[in-house]
């Protein structure tokens, strides 16, 4: 992988073990022992030749230490995914989004809460409903409901008010920014905010206050968007536990939202939010939104600036939308995506959204499965699916992903990368703070990673490279992939190599529990499966269905 020759400073050569001794001082055993994890062997002699380039190495380590590092710096090199005959498309502004004709206020506040957004922005707009009347609708929702679900970390009440004041205000006076403008929404608690907590989900950063806005939050802002609070991330950005509990899915209280967007998931779901942002590193955008009934989008990599949210794997993440429908996540992404100056890895990005596609112009394929990857509720969800698509009058054509990839070994680049962003926590002994201690917690993954040798990363990144080209020149072919979200490795290959995903519910499990599919596209081609993904929500209304365990329990 070319561009990261930042890494050699991670784990020198495996030797985790010589840092935790006492000064410069180790023996040759512990350099065997250490040698031994990753099954490499040097006689005595060699070893000796070794020791005093170990002892210059471990110096410079402690040198390095001494000069603190801020979360914002990113390594000298970014992460370069596409492919070396990809043509990079031209920065296009933002659509003009048309409102509907009519819409009529519902009576019921719930009915309004689960309106789109192009309902609630021609609401606003027309003066059916104030900006301040809506926010605190979603606002006393969030009270009388998120204490069943932990969606929420930080309630940003006297900011929500005060910037849908200021939407009314702004309207009224004829300065109507378009289609966000007055639209209540949350953010994941990865993301900065002046003012509030910015928790990363652990109980170590629980008070946390960094003094910078993260660039999609102003991009919202500018729009008129109005921020109700954070939401809550599985701690570190892993899974749905937190220091206050678990975030649940709405439509079973017995299940965690997954994560490690979910409490963007489990608000949307349950109509705490007209919309959320999440971010994903390996499926915590199409996880939560799978699990809570929503639709989720992971864009391209790239193209939607993470400058202010923490880092998980700086080569792996990617900021989203989490909403109702496909056509918020179209209206949303259109408003959040293009390049950041503040973000080296952002890319300009064009988006020819059409409410009207001919999607019998799309070339549509789908992935073939291994049945024993999936549970018979899930294979026979995914084959009605792909019925309900082709009763769209398309031709979809079977393709296979490639198989001889050594898989195991990728994951190393995530857990390296996020060693090295979380260095300090490790070093100084905060990763014993977090809640979950077990073999699949953060706190284990972080502290393995000071295991992983600089020299099988670099090795890990050559055949992620080998794998961008391979899946490249086989998904150029088509314009939309199907997928079945469970099972099979599309979800870790599409997040290594950066491609947009998007999640849409489609139907129910024997326990009435959301099932989804996953739709796959070309880099910065996220128009083209919004395009037939709004055409399918548009004939099968599983994103119209609503959650209900979670008032039954806040009656109790």
């Amino acid at each position: 992988m070319r561009k990261f020759g930042w890494v050699l400073l991670l784990a020198g050569f495996c030797l985790g073990f010589l840092v935790a001794q006492s000064g410069n001082t180790f023996k040759r055993a512990d350099v065997r022992a250490a040698l031994r994890l990753i099954q490499v062997e040097f006689n005595r002699d060699e070893i000796d030749t070794m020791m005093d380039y170990l002892r210059g190495n471990l110096k410079g380590y402690e040198k390095m230490r001494e000069f603190p590092l801020e979360n914002h710096i990113d390594p000298a090199m970014a992460f370069d995914p596409f492919p070396v005959d990809y043509i990079f498309p031209t920065q296009t502004s933002v659509l003009d989004w048309k409102l509907p004709v009519q819409v009529n206020l519902p009576e019921n506040q719930e009915d309004i809460a689960y309106l789109s957004i192009p309902e609630l922005a021609y609401l606003i707009k027309n003066k059916k409903i104030s900006s301040r009347q809506l926010t605190e609708i979603y606002l006393d929702r969030i009270k009388k409901y998120d204490p069943q679900l932990l969606s929420f970390i930080t309630l940003t009440e006297e900011l929500a008010l005060a910037q849908a004041d200021q939407a009314d205000e702004d309207i009224a006076s004829g300065k109507y920014r378009g289609i966000l403008h007055g639209i209540p929404y949350g953010v994941k608690d990865l993301a900065s905010v002046p003012g509030y907590p910015t928790t990363w989900g652990a109980a170590p950063y629980k008070n946390q206050v960094i003094d910078q806005k993260a660039s999609i939050i102003q991009k919202l802002e500018d729009q008129g968007a109005i921020l109700l609070g954070k939401l809550v991330t599985g701690s570190l950005a892993r899974g749905d536990v937190w220091f206050g509990g678990q975030t649940k899915n709405p439509w079973d209280l017995s299940q965690g939202a997954t994560g490690s967007s979910a409490g963007s998931g489990s608000a949307v779901s349950a109509g705490l939010a007209a919309f959320a942002i999440g971010t994903e590193t390996l499926g915590s955008i199409i996880s939560p939104s799978t699990r809570t009934g929503v639709t989720g989008l992971r864009p391209t990599y790239g193209t939607v600036s993470r400058h202010g949210f923490m880092v998980l794997s700086w080569s792996m993440d990617k900021v989203g939308p989490i909403c109702r429908s496909v056509e918020d996540c179209a209206i949303v992404y259109d408003h959040i995506r293009g390049q950041d100056r503040k973000d080296r890895s952002s890319k300009p990005s064009s988006f020819e959204y059409n409410l009207h596609p001919d999607i019998q112009k799309l070339k549509i394929a789908q992935l073939k499965f291994n049945s024993s990857s999936l549970n018979p509720t899930q294979e026979a969800a995914y084959l009605k699916t792909l019925d309900e698509f082709k009763a769209l009058n398309l031709e979809i054509q079977p393709i296979e992903l490639p198989t001889d990839y050594p898989f195991e070994a990728f994951d190393i680049i995530l857990r390296a990368e996020s060693g090295a962003f979380f260095d300090a926590l490790v070093r100084e002994g905060g990763h014993r703070d977090l809640v979950e201690q077990d073999e699949s917690s953060r706190a284990n993954s972080l502290r393995q990673s000071r295991l992983i040798p600089a020299v099988e990363y670099l090795q890990a990144n050559r055949y992620r490279r080998k794998l961008i080209d391979e899946i490249h020149a086989l998904f150029k072919e088509y314009d939309v992939i199907l997928s079945s979200t469970y099972g099979g490795r599309q979800m870790l290959i599409t997040n290594l190599t950066g491609h947009p995903a998007l999640s849409i519910p489609n139907g129910f499990d024997d326990q009435g529990r959301p099932t989804s599919i996953t739709l796959i596209g070309n880099y910065f081609e996220e128009a083209k499966i919004l395009h037939l993904a709004n055409a399918y929500q548009k004939q099968f209304d599983y994103h119209k269905k609503r959650p209900s365990a979670y008032k039954e329990s806040s009656a109790k």
